[in-house]
C-alpha cells in the first residue's frame, strides 16, 4: 500500500499571514512529512503517541481535541481510549486525565449509542464479536471486529461490521486452489464481485468466493452485520488489498 499524504491546512489559515514559516512548518513538514510516513508507524501509532506526549505536559486545548478525534478516525475505540488515559494517568498525574477524560468523554459521546447496538447484536448470534479489526482497520471504511473461531483443519474467524462498514476491494490470489467463503450469521449484508449485481447476505447464505477475483463484502447501511470467512487452502496464496468502495457505488444498493 502505498502512504497516505497527510493534508493540513490549520497553520496558514490560523497563522499564515502572522507566522507563514511556522505555518509551513506546520502544514508540510510535521503533517506532510512526519505524520504522513505511515508506512514506519501507523496513523493510529501516531496518535497514541501524540495524545499520550500532550496529556503528560497537561496540554488539554482545543489541539488535545483536534487530536482525540483524529485518534477516533485513526480507529481507537472509546473502550481503548479509556484504557489509554488510565494508564496515562498513573505516569503523568491524576488532574491531567481527569482533564482528558472530560474532552475524550464529548469526542466518544456517540460511541455509547454503538456499544449498546453492539451488545444487543451480540446477543442475536452464538458467535462471538470478538476484537476491533485494527490490524487489517486501514482496508475498512467503518469499523469491524474479528473473532478467530478455528485455527485447525479450516482456519475461520467470525467477522462483524458496524451498519455501514465494508472492507476495499481485494483479491484472494493464488496459482492454485485458494479463495474464501462466507457464511451469513446475523444482520444483513452485501457481497460483490467486480462487473457483477451486489448479492445480499443474511443468515444462513453461503458466497464462495473463487482465487483471483476482484470483491469486497460488509454491512448495509441500516444493519449490523457477521460473518464466518473460511480461508480455503491454496498454493502461493495472498491477500491483495486495493482501493476503497466508493460512496457513490456503496449507496447505490438498497
Amino acid at each position: 500500500m502505498a502512504q497516505q499524504k497527510i493534508v493540513q491546512t490549520a497553520g496558514r489559515q490560523q497563522l499564515g499571514e502572522f507566522a507563514p514559516e511556522f505555518a509551513h512548518l506546520n502544514d508540510d513538514i510535521l503533517f506532510g512529512e512526519v505524520w504522513s510516513r505511515n508506512d514506519l508507524l501507523s496513523l493510529r501509532d501516531r496518535s497514541l503517541v501524540t495524545i499520550t506526549s500532550l496529556i503528560s505536559q497537561g496540554i488539554t486545548d482545543n489541539s488535545l481535541t483536534f487530536h482525540l478525534q483524529e485518534a477516533k478516525k485513526n480507529g481507537i475505540t472509546r473502550t481503548e481510549i479509556a484504557e489509554i488515559i488510565t494508564h496515562i494517568a498513573f505516569y503523568a498525574g491524576w488532574p491531567k486525565a481527569w482533564a482528558s477524560f472530560n474532552l475524550a468523554k464529548n469526542v466518544w459521546n456517540d460511541d455509547i449509542k454503538v456499544d449498546d447496538a453492539k451488545a444487543a447484536f451480540q446477543r442475536s448470534m452464538i458467535f462471538p464479536i470478538g476484537e476491533p479489526n485494527t490490524a487489517y482497520a486501514k482496508y475498512f471504511q467503518g469499523n469491524s471486529y474479528l473473532a478467530r473461531i478455528s485455527d485447525s483443519q479450516i482456519p475461520f474467524s467470525n467477522v462483524t461490521f458496524e451498519p455501514g462498514c465494508r472492507n476495499n476491494w481485494h483479491i484472494h490470489r493464488a496459482s492454485s486452489g485458494g479463495g474464501q467463503m462466507l457464511v451469513g450469521v446475523a444482520g444483513r449484508g452485501w457481497y460483490q464481485e467486480e462487473g457483477k449485481p451486489a448479492q445480499e447476505i443474511l443468515p444462513g447464505t453461503v458466497i464462495h468466493i473463487p482465487a483471483n477475483v476482484k470483491h469486497w463484502h460488509g454491512a448495509a447501511a441500516d444493519s449490523w452485520f457477521a460473518h464466518l470467512a473460511f480461508e480455503v487452502p491454496g498454493e502461493n496464496a495472498t491477500n491483495e488489498w486495493l482501493e476503497p468502495v466508493t460512496d457513490e457505488e456503496y449507496n447505490s444498493l438498497k
